[in-house]
């Protein structure tokens, strides 16, 4: 696993990458363990942390969400231990989870993937 971390990459922001560039919006949030990529969970309508892995073959990812410190390894599909990863661990507990809460749809909870 150690080719697959590195554990002084910071992550790419509070929220998914892509969907604050597109201007969508996400469930719970992923980060790269390799590079710090934030992306959506794929309960999330664009499954952008798996999304990543698939582009860039980088496979351990670990929750991005306050209070959660599991990694994923998506070649195994299996939950493992990680080491300690820069600053900060999770988005602000202050943001909404669905969220951002300015871009979520009424109808969101009927657009989840399972």
């Amino acid at each position: 696993m150690r080719a697959a971390v590195d554990p002084s990459a910071p992550p790419s922001g509070t929220g998914c990458l892509e969907c604050d560039r597109d201007g969508g919006w996400w469930v719970h949030l992923r980060r790269c363990a390799a590079c710090g990529h934030v992306g959506c969970c794929d309960s999330s309508p664009s499954r952008h942390a798996t999304g990543h892995y698939e582009e860039t073959g980088h496979r351990v990812m670990r929750s991005f969400e306050p209070g959660e410190d599991w990694f994923w390894d998506f070649g195994t599909q299996q939950t493992l231990a990680g080491p300690h990863l820069a600053a900060p661990l999770s988005h602000p507990t202050a943001q909404s989870a669905p969220g951002p809460a300015d871009r979520l749809p009424d109808d969101w909870s009927s657009r989840l993937h399972d």
